[in-house]
């Protein structure tokens, strides 16, 4: 357990990371290693009561709820697929913007499988959202689980479809592949344990209050 007046911010490298940074100066709270550089998983930042550490994306809600960090930072898709219980969700932050999305081959008559009740096999990291978006349009689905590239999977015949993580579609194009559902808009947001916010709640307020006031505005 952290210490009693330590407070520990799970982060995911990459985007989230990168776009929390302005968020946490707003909090007067500077990071003071390079994650990309340094293979320290903990790192200090200029309040000597403040740390961060680097966990997978996947796993950020997981140590805040169990209390391995006190706050952190995570995609509304990981919190759905996480469940999200034993979490206080107080702000979504609109960083680290992107989409999930239905993905197909270029020469794959989705449109023409969906109405004819075909079962798709739809490859993907998050079964949940796939599977609770397909049940609502009555489409029957076999859920490939996978961890990375989706893009191979209907590029090799594993699955018609993928449900992923859009934010340019380059990739897709690249792949030709092409979207053909917007499933839901995903942002990122900060999720605090629930203990630690009754036992440390001074701190912390501070650091949300803060977030709160340099959240990005919405662009229309």
């Amino acid at each position: 357990m952290s210490s009693s007046n330590m407070i520990t911010l799970a982060l995911s490298k990459g985007r989230i990371f990168d776009e929390t940074l302005p968020l946490l100066a707003a909090a007067g709270i500077e990071v003071l290693e390079d994650p990309e550089k340094s293979r320290k998983l903990i790192l200090p930042t200029n309040q000597p009561n403040v740390r961060v550490v680097l966990v997978r994306a996947t796993d950020v809600p997981t140590y805040v709820e169990y209390g391995g960090a006190d706050i952190g930072v995570t995609g509304k898709d990981t919190l759905i697929e996480h469940g999200g219980q034993g979490l206080y969700q107080p702000l979504d932050l609109r960083i680290a913007k992107c989409r999930v999305s239905v993905a197909v081959r270029n020469d794959f008559d989705y449109a023409q499988a969906v109405k004819q009740g075909s079962r798709l096999k739809v490859a993907t990291k998050y079964t949940g959202i796939a599977r609770d978006f397909f049940a609502s349009k009555g489409v029957h689905v076999d859920m490939v689980k996978l961890y990375g590239s989706m893009e191979l999977a209907p590029l090799t015949g594993l699955a018609d479809a993928i449900v992923d993580l859009v934010s340019t579609g380059n990739t897709l194009k690249a792949n030709n592949l092409i979207e053909v559902e917007r499933i839901m808009d995903i942002s990122s947001y900060l999720v605090v344990n629930q203990a630690a916010l009754k036992l440390k709640q001074a701190p912390l307020r501070r650091i949300i209050d803060a977030f709160a006031s340099a959240i990005p505005a919405e662009k229309n």
